[in-house]
């Protein structure tokens, strides 16, 4: 008998069938010079920090024009090896700090480019009670649906958090789940070159076997591929929910709910993150 999760991930593919997704050059769609300069545009909006080779927003331009075509042809001749990430930290709200993991401006658009192609093939079949880091939507929308759940009279809730998810997240699972929609083998190996690149630290290089360094464009997207289990289990299960990137806020009316939520919010093999995040 199939599992749920496996019916899941069936409706998932069949909504799927007729996206470019299943074509195998999509890696030619993201270095394509209109979704570059799309790209381009995106990054330099953001601003942000230089990388390690200590390139700015301003003086990439000139960089791109001087050295960009040699770099997309390594690129596309899979020959290229993205820079490791540079580590920050930013203060939270709480006290505490959240690690970073900076691109360089050149890996930056890359990853822009790669999200702008990639993101309409994943969003169709994406839970309608997630939020964060989505087109259209918005953590104030969240909010708003978990006061609509108030309204309804749902009088448990369970506030999720799922400590150190992006620092946990099993390269392997979230390859495998990105390989059901992506057949182009080139853009899955610089995408999971991206994801191995590393972490330079007060000038020393570690390799990172684990999680999504936050602080580049592809995070946000790698994040929600990976939850998106999660949230079709929490459906699967009856729950009402407004999930935003690691926090989710799921309500009920009757009781019972917290041993009904805990075991797909867990570590363990049996439940849905025990592939996904390591320990």
């Amino acid at each position: 008998m199939e599992t749920t999760q496996s019916l899941s991930r069936d409706a998932d593919d069949q909504r799927t069938d007729n996206i470019s997704s299943l074509d195998a050059n999509l890696l030619a769609q993201v270095l394509a010079r209109p979704n570059l300069e799309q790209a381009w545009k995106r990054v330099r909006a953001n601003k942000g920090a230089p990388g390690i080779d200590g390139l700015t927003i301003e003086d990439f331009p000139a960089y791109f024009h001087e050295h960009g075509d040699a770099i997309l042809e390594g690129i596309r001749m899979e020959q290229y090896q993205p820079c490791p990430v540079k580590r920050v930290y930013i203060d939270k709200e709480d006290g505490g700090q959240r690690a970073l993991g900076i691109p360089t401006v050149f890996d930056r658009v890359i990853q822009q480019a790669i999200v702008q192609v990639i993101s309409p093939i994943f969003e169709p079949t994406f839970s309608e009670f997630s939020y964060g880091f989505r087109p259209k939507r918005s953590q104030h929308q969240a909010v708003r649906k978990v006061q609509e759940f108030i309204a309804e009279d749902r009088k448990i809730a369970v506030d999720v958090d799922l400590s150190k998810f992006f620092d946990r997240v099993n390269h392997d699972f979230l390859m495998t789940q990105l390989g059901r929609k992506i057949k182009d083998k080139a853009l899955l190996r610089l995408i999971g070159l991206y994801l191995r690149a590393g972490i330079v630290e007060d000038g020393v290089l570690l390799e990172n076997h684990l999680g999504v360094p936050q602080g580049g464009p592809l995070s946000p997207l790698m994040s929600n591929v990976v939850l998106d289990l999660l949230d079709k289990e929490l459906e699967h299960r009856g729950h009402r929910f407004a999930r935003y990137a690691d926090d989710c806020a799921p309500r009920r009316r009757t009781g019972g709910f917290r041993s009904s939520v805990q075991p797909c919010c867990t570590r363990d093999e049996g439940g849905p993150l025990g592939a996904a995040v390591q320990a």
